[in-house]
């Protein structure tokens, strides 16, 4: 649903250890010795970033700024990792997994995400050209992508329609947009029924009882706005479980430190080096995409977790100092006197 939303507003390898003897392929090394470092740093004040690897790896850094793109690439590709990407994405890639390796060794970190599941949530809704501020927009469309972040694979997939109330024909500029027909929507549930089927397939994976998860969104539109105005309109409460979410492109903007304008969609793939698969607002091939932008940042060392939510009907962001948790078991909502 990106076009509607912008219009309205692996395993760690030992080798890492040699980073900082040579970050620099080929030509001239970065090197690191003891000399080097008490020569540089001997002033540093105590405190929880004064131990040597830390120092280490900000020298490490400083020379993993200093190299070119053909040089980033060939270290990447001796470390057996992902070598597409922007220049900046590269370097933040390099950094995080020497960063990791060195803090591995230093407390046999293992990594772990801070969720077990992530489920990417795209929705479709219903729309006409222009948007005129007085549509109300229905959702269509209701898919969800199961993401494991310990393999770091799509484990599942969700997928159902679901039939408008208020508009109940679909737009010639809606149907040329999702690609979803008079037909389909049709024949589809009402939101409420639809939004149990997603609960049941959630519990089935035992989401929020044995396994920590967060929904994650392209953009604050899918929760805050669509699922919002929907909930109303099927007059039910909001669910509990969606109240709060990872907005990947703030994630996204923050990990790489890149401008808003280039977390959209197609430009945040661009810039990890994959292209767009499949159809382009369909809302199940838009999650999938969502996915492995969130799976290459993981890879990165990001740490994908929550950091907005709903509450009182309002958008607000959720500081990344707040205390981790996942999401609760999803249960039905009641419905509204």
């Amino acid at each position: 649903m990106e076009e509607q939303k912008e219009t309205r507003q692996p395993a760690a390898r030992d080798e890492a250890a040699a980073v900082p003897a040579a970050c620099r392929p080929g030509g001239q090394h970065c090197r690191i010795s003891d000399q080097e470092t008490n020569g540089k740093i001997s002033a540093a004040s105590s405190n929880d970033f004064s131990d040597p690897i830390y120092k280490e790896i900000a020298i490490t850094n400083g020379c993993i700024n200093r190299m070119t793109r053909e040089e980033l690439r060939s270290k990447l590709a001796e470390f057996k990792l992902e070598t597409r990407g922007v220049k900046d994405v590269l370097k933040k890639r390099l950094k995080n997994y020497y960063k990791k390796q060195k803090l591995m060794q230093k407390e046999s970190t293992n990594g772990d995400s801070c969720y077990d599941y992530i489920c990417v949530v795209d929705f479709e809704a219903t729309c006409e050209e222009g948007n005129p501020p007085e549509f109300i927009h229905e959702i269509i469309e209701f898919p969800v992508v199961l993401v494991n972040t310990r393999t770091l694979e799509i484990e599942d997939t969700f997928q159902q329609y679901v039939k408008p109330e208020i508009n109940p024909k679909l737009s010639d500029f809606c149907i040329s947009l999702t690609g979803i027909t008079q037909d389909i929507v049709d024949k589809a549930d009402i939101f409420p029924q639809v939004l149990q089927n997603v609960i049941e397939w959630m519990r089935q994976r035992e989401l929020g009882t044995k396994y920590s998860y967060s929904l994650l969104t392209d953009g604050s539109w899918d929760m805050s706005k669509f699922l919002n105005i929907q909930c109303r309109i099927s007059r039910i409460k909001y669910p509990s479980f969606a109240k709060k979410w990872i907005n990947i492109r703030k994630s996204y903007g923050n990990f790489y430190k890149v401008p808003r304008k280039q977390t959209k969609l197609t430009i945040m793939l661009e810039n990890l080096g994959m292209n767009y698969d499949g159809r382009p607002h369909s809302g199940l091939d838009d999650s999938r995409n969502i996915a492995r932008i969130a799976i290459r940042m993981l890879q990165d060392g990001c740490d994908l977790r929550v950091n907005e939510r709903i509450h009182g009907g309002q958008l607000m962001t959720v500081s990344s100092s707040v205390p981790l948790e996942g999401a609760p078991a999803p249960q039905m909502p009641r419905y509204r006197n």
